[in-house]
């Protein structure tokens, strides 16, 4: 027998959990799909970034001021789904700090220069609690792997290892996994469209810092009783494997930041797949297809934008006006024509 609802989410990392806590506090009927296990959002250090990421990308006030409204959903968000989010502030430790403040301070962030270190208002929540909190809340979550989906009349059908569901609305939230069998043609070919990268992150017993401190080459963070260390980007890759020679520069990194010996043999590797899309924003919102939306390809932004990608989804399935945002983030911008 099929499980009916009013809206499906394919996928529960921290985007496809984030539109269904919106989605549910809204008042729609919600099931999230997704087959457990660690993913892209557990494999992660957590980062509510705005400052760091708009400067070490040279992202520029118009993508920096993004950034910073969907850092400005945190605090709220957090405390309505008991999330933990870290203070800050948090340090960036390099040879120049000078132009990174001038640069951050043009893009209209606050910093300054405090014992040769940048700071700012930066934040972190630590990803496998918050995904616990954040599943709480996500309506009914139901552990199976879809594998098909079809449109029926006005409703989706997705086919599933525990049956199927069917819903008026469906979010495809499936990170940087190939296309399900059944998506239609414009959908496909945006998500088609993701550059699959691979990130490998170390976690160390022992706790070296105090928050968040970025420099050349990685950073370090506290991260339960011990330290974050990370974390590479492998655009192209989906090889799950930990590399053993990206490990010996990631902890020289976290040495050099800390100034502290570091024991590589306490350090548990991980790796994770993400998504990133050719203009480094995530697809929001409505694909094209009735009653189909995306969610999709935060890069490694997925914690700082989640709370703001909920609110956008939600609003294109409820059929709300877009806001500037929205605009940004809609996945049609990739399937219009040039000029």
């Amino acid at each position: 027998m099929a499980l009916n609802c009013d809206i499906a989410i394919v996928g529960g990392g921290v985007l496809g959990l984030c539109v269904a806590v919106e989605l549910t506090a809204r008042g729609h009927d919600v099931v999230v799909l997704d087959p457990g296990g660690p993913n892209a959002s557990s494999v992660a250090a957590g980062m509510i970034a705005p400052a760091m990421e708009s400067v070490l990308e040279d992202l520029g006030p118009e993508r920096g001021q993004l950034l910073r409204d969907a850092a400005a959903l945190w605090p709220a968000f957090a405390i309505r789904t008991s999330i933990d989010l870290k203070p800050g502030p948090s340090a960036w430790r390099g040879d120049a700090p000078e132009p990174v403040v001038e640069s951050l301070r043009a893009m209209g962030f606050a910093a300054e220069i405090r014992d040769g270190a940048v700071w700012t208002g930066d934040q972190q929540v630590e990803p496998e609690p918050a995904l616990d909190a954040l599943r709480k809340r996500a309506g009914r979550v139901i552990d199976c792997r879809a594998s098909a989906l079809f449109l029926s009349g006005d409703r989706w059908t997705v086919v599933t290892s525990t049956g199927p569901v069917v819903a008026s609305a469906l979010v495809i939230a499936t990170g940087a996994a190939e296309a399900l069998q059944g998506l239609p043609g414009s959908a496909r070919g945006l998500v088609e469209r993701i550059i699959p990268i691979r990130g490998q992150i170390g976690r160390a017993r022992s706790a070296m810092v105090d928050g968040v401190t970025r420099g050349p080459g990685g950073y370090v963070a506290p991260m339960g009783e011990g330290t974050v260390i990370g974390a590479t980007m492998g655009p192209g890759r989906r090889d799950l494997t930990v590399d053993v020679r990206e490990a010996a520069a990631l902890v020289a990194v976290a040495e050099q930041l800390t100034r502290q010996d570091l024991d590589a043999r306490s350090v548990e590797w991980r790796v994770g797949i993400r998504g990133a899309t050719a203009d480094g924003l995530p697809m929001a919102g409505p694909s094209g297809e009735p009653g189909l939306h995306l969610a999709l390809a935060p890069r490694r932004n997925g914690w700082l934008l989640g709370p703001l990608v909920g609110q956008i989804v939600a609003d294109g399935i409820e059929g709300r006006p877009p806001t500037v945002q929205a605009e940004a983030l809609d996945p049609r911008r990739f399937s219009r024509p040039a000029g």
